[in-house]
């Protein structure tokens, strides 16, 4: 349990404690930040309180050692954009966590930077650390004393003074250095407070990049987790455990990589969710109305009718008994479509498109998620690998493994092919869709190319070949149904993909 400068109950400490140990971050920060600041666990503690509490306030009593807790805590919770910022983290388990490590980091670089600019404030700080390190010696050396006690029947009458004698003593240093600490403590807190006030412009302004730094983090998980319908990462974001999520979030902070991919997978979601939207539409047209309450798919009619005062009350009596038009999707979104199946070029001439490709593949998923369709991705070189994502469902562990493979090596289309086949062939649906993307050239048996456009044939895959760069087309369309060549996957022509 931390000790708290702020109103926190037994509640709001359990509950920190089970987010501490679940951030592999914040057990990083105690750490370090506890070398500079001997309470910066229960600092982290009431940061995270501030952020997560409805109403955090600071207790007008607060416990010896905690000066400089308040002090931090005034600060933070002082500033306007703070309380603003509490909108977005307030009673929220993710946000609350993200935030409590980026203000943290931001603190303990505040300190750092107060302890290089300023040689006095340094000095009390050194002397207050040197006590606090001779004080744990102290405590080990006493510990150790008392875990040997069970020994001392085997002790002569002499070695058994001997032993509380230097009990008695190391106690007594123990109270010593406790006084003397009390005093360096408060010496510090007054300097803190100083620097603080001297440097408050400072300090706010880490505060506004660590609320900035927060905000970024949660964007970039649910462009990472999030399906192409609007608005979808919060939803699937709540269905990844906590443990994981802030799991996450922590190494795409420290992984650039992992945070390209969020970004990129964000931007082709979006272009992927038009691309279904209009693709939606056409349906729609075909497909015509026929009666039910689905409030998103009511006609333009009906949604009149609600608006309209006098014909409200018949709407919503029509809505309640199902009997509202609404439009039929159906259309060419049929159940018991096959899976879909990226095969990924990663020789190492795509390395420069690595993290677009993920972002691409990503998406992709995201469709298959929202046809409930299997996705497969398989990444080809020299070698090829094969993952399966049941319904387009991909766990924070398997994204995190995608970030930081890539094969490297030649190009060969036989064995990405052949393993596009075996995962259709597990498949009991027909109907299944392949995504071929690469920036090179390979060659094929006629052989080959026979044996698997007749299979093709027979399960009703459909192929679209994407060729990036300036390589020609002659293997690629004679076993795709479409190739288009584009400068890289965010070509407007690339895009196609998103129309499966």
């Amino acid at each position: 349990m931390f000790d708290s400068v702020l109103n926190t109950d037994s509640f709001d400490k359990r509950r920190f404690k089970e987010i501490y140990q679940m951030s592999e971050k914040m057990r990083e920060l105690k750490e370090t930040g506890s070398e500079k600041l001997p309470s910066f666990y229960s600092l982290m503690g009431d940061i995270w309180a501030s952020l997560y509490k409805m109403k955090p306030e600071m207790k007008e009593e607060i416990s010896k050692g905690l000066e400089m807790n308040r002090s931090f805590m005034e600060q933070i919770m002082s500033d306007q954009s703070f309380q603003s910022f509490r909108d977005f983290t307030r009673l929220d388990d993710l946000s609350s966590a993200l935030g409590t490590v980026k203000f943290s980091e931001k603190t303990f670089e505040w300190l750092e930077q107060q302890e290089l600019n300023n040689q006095e404030f340094k000095n009390v700080m050194k002397k207050m650390q040197k006590q606090h390190r001779q004080l744990q010696q102290i405590q080990e050396q006493l510990q150790d004393s008392e875990q040997n006690d069970l020994s001392k029947k085997n002790q002569s009458q002499q070695q058994k003074a001997e032993q509380e004698q230097i009990e008695k003593q190391l106690n007594r240093k123990k109270k010593r250095l406790e006084k003397s600490i009390e005093k360096s403590m408060s010496e510090f807190s007054q300097s803190l407070q100083q620097q603080i006030s001297n440097n408050s412009s400072s300090f706010s302004h880490l505060m506004k990049e660590a609320a900035n730094e927060t905000k970024e983090a949660k964007n970039d998980l649910k462009s990472l987790v999030g399906g192409i319908k609007q608005g979808s990462g919060d939803a699937e974001l709540k269905k990844v455990p906590l443990r994981d999520q802030i799991t996450l979030a922590e190494k795409m902070s420290s992984n650039k990589k992992i945070k390209e991919i969020a970004e990129w997978a964000g931007r082709f979601k979006q272009i992927a969710r038009k691309k279904q939207k209009s693709k939606h539409n056409e349906s729609v047209e075909r497909s015509g109305v026929f009666l039910g309450n689905k409030v998103d798919r009511l006609v333009p009619m009906e949604l009149g009718f609600y608006m309209n005062p006098a014909t409200k009350q018949d709407f919503l009596r029509r809505f309640s008994e199902g009997q509202t038009f609404i439009y039929d999707q159906k259309g060419k979104e049929q159940l018991g479509k096959g899976p879909i199946v990226l095969c990924l070029d990663q020789s190492g001439s795509m390395n420069k498109l690595d993290t677009q490709s993920k972002g691409f593949a990503l998406a992709l998923m995201s469709i298959a998620r929202k046809q409930k369709r299997d996705f497969a991705l398989i990444p080809f070189s020299t070698i090829t690998e094969t993952f399966k994502y049941k319904k387009g469902k991909i766990t924070p562990h398997d994204m995190v493994e995608m970030a930081s493979k890539f094969l490297g090596g030649g190009t060969y289309f036989d064995k990405p092919l052949l393993s596009a086949l075996e995962v259709i062939e597990e498949s009991r649906f027909k109907k299944a869709d392949i995504i071929f993307v690469t920036d090179g050239e390979a060659y094929l048996s006629e052989k080959f190319i026979n044996d698997f456009n007749q299979k093709k044939k027979e399960k009703e895959i459909s192929v679209l070949s994407i060729l990036l760069g300036n390589n020609g087309v002659g293997t690629v369309k004679q076993f795709s149904d479409k190739v288009v060549k584009a400068s890289s996957l965010k070509d407007e022509k690339s895009l196609q993909a998103f129309e499966i």
